[in-house]
């Protein structure tokens, strides 16, 4: 499976995107304090963890017998960067167009 497969199979399921928005809230965290937070079985959560470590969205550090798990943003970036920005542009500038359209047109009702 291709790294771009393995993103978008963890960012398909909602309980992983929950982990996501966990740990952007508050990196560094345990699976104990993930669970915490989540309606998963502790189970559950290690196996999405799992998943989103094959995806490279999840880095761990161990710090004792702790292991701690961190937001990757990168992939995410990459998404962005390859396939959500070349779609603004274009968006953009038809808002920027409009706004100045709107502009005119109400400068040239107060006179």
């Amino acid at each position: 499976m291709s790294d771009a497969d393995l993103l978008f199979k963890a960012l398909a399921d909602a309980g992983r995107r929950k982990l996501l928005d966990r740990l952007h809230a508050h990196d560094g965290q345990t699976l104990t304090q993930l669970c915490q937070h989540l309606d998963m079985t502790r189970q559950g959560v290690t196996q999405h963890l799992a998943v989103l470590e094959a995806a490279n969205l999840v880095a761990v550090q161990r710090r004792g017998r702790e292991k701690l798990h961190f937001l990757n943003p990168v992939p995410l970036q990459e998404i962005y960067d390859r396939w959500i920005r070349k779609f603004e542009r274009p968006r953009l500038k038809a808002l920027r167009a409009l706004k100045h359209r709107l502009e005119e047109d109400d400068g040239g009702s107060d006179r």
